[in-house]
């Protein structure tokens, strides 16, 4: 997973230079930006609804929602200081919103061996349905599919095997098995790694999201087989994500 993770998301750091080359940073701000591509082909939402892409298994589509949390941005130092991000960023495409995030948490400048999130929320983070922001924005998942929050919400059209255009939707969430009277989890968030850094000042982290990895690594989609109510089928939910 740690491989399929930086395959699907890589990162830039850029680091911003002092205005007073004698000033000494000792606490740093950090913005993380997020961008979409396919393939190396920028992906914006004025991108969507268009099939203008194919994907590993040589179907055609096109994008019309995306959506997806972030959450736990940690940084670790060798000497087991780690900092961690309560907060979480809903990135929306769709609608061109939180494709820039700037937490209020500072962390010392340095060096540090490990800079993550999660993609999701972990198990900690999804009960309850306790954030209203996630819930008015109609992120939250039913009861009945065991409650929490999306992961990821893409939707978009494809060609299907008739040549007929058809609607797919891929709403990532904590697989659920309703099979028996209770309720079996299995997990689907993952940690994103972004590697080592060293800041010497406020820091611009750019994520790049490669959407075609999703269709091939570490499954080749098939979206004549697989393209709706993906969600209440557990075998299908609890698969490694990339879809």
């Amino acid at each position: 997973m740690k491989r399929i993770a930086s395959i699907l998301f890589t990162c830039l750091l850029l680091v911003s230079c002092s205005e007073d080359d004698g000033d000494t940073v000792t606490q740093i701000k950090t913005t993380f930006n997020f961008t979409h591509n396919w393939d190396g082909t920028q992906v914006t939402n004025a991108d969507f609804n268009t099939i203008q892409y194919t994907n590993a298994n040589g179907e055609e589509l096109s994008i019309e929602k995306l959506r997806y949390l972030i959450s736990k941005i940690t940084f670790q130092k060798s000497n087991g200081d780690t900092f961690i991000f309560d907060d979480y960023n809903l990135v929306d495409v769709t609608n061109n919103t939180n494709l820039s995030f700037s937490s209020t948490t500072t962390i010392p400048t340095g060096n540090y061996t490990k800079v993550s999130f999660i993609f999701g929320f972990n198990n900690d983070d999804n009960y309850n349905n306790n954030y209203t922001n996630l819930n008015s924005a109609s992120w939250s998942v039913p009861a009945m599919l065991g409650g929490g929050y999306h992961y990821m919400q893409l939707e978009g059209k494809f060609i299907n095997n008739a040549t007929a255009e058809t609607g797919y939707a891929y709403h990532a969430i904590q697989a659920v098995d309703n099979s028996s009277a209770t309720q079996i989890f299995e997990n689907t968030f993952f940690e994103v790694n972004l590697g080592t850094v060293v800041i010497t000042n406020d820091a611009i982290f750019n994520i790049k999201m490669n959407i075609a990895e999703w269709f091939k690594n570490p499954n080749t989609w098939d979206l004549n087989a697989l393209n709706n109510m993906l969600m209440p089928n557990y075998d299908v939910s609890k698969r490694p994500k990339c879809f």
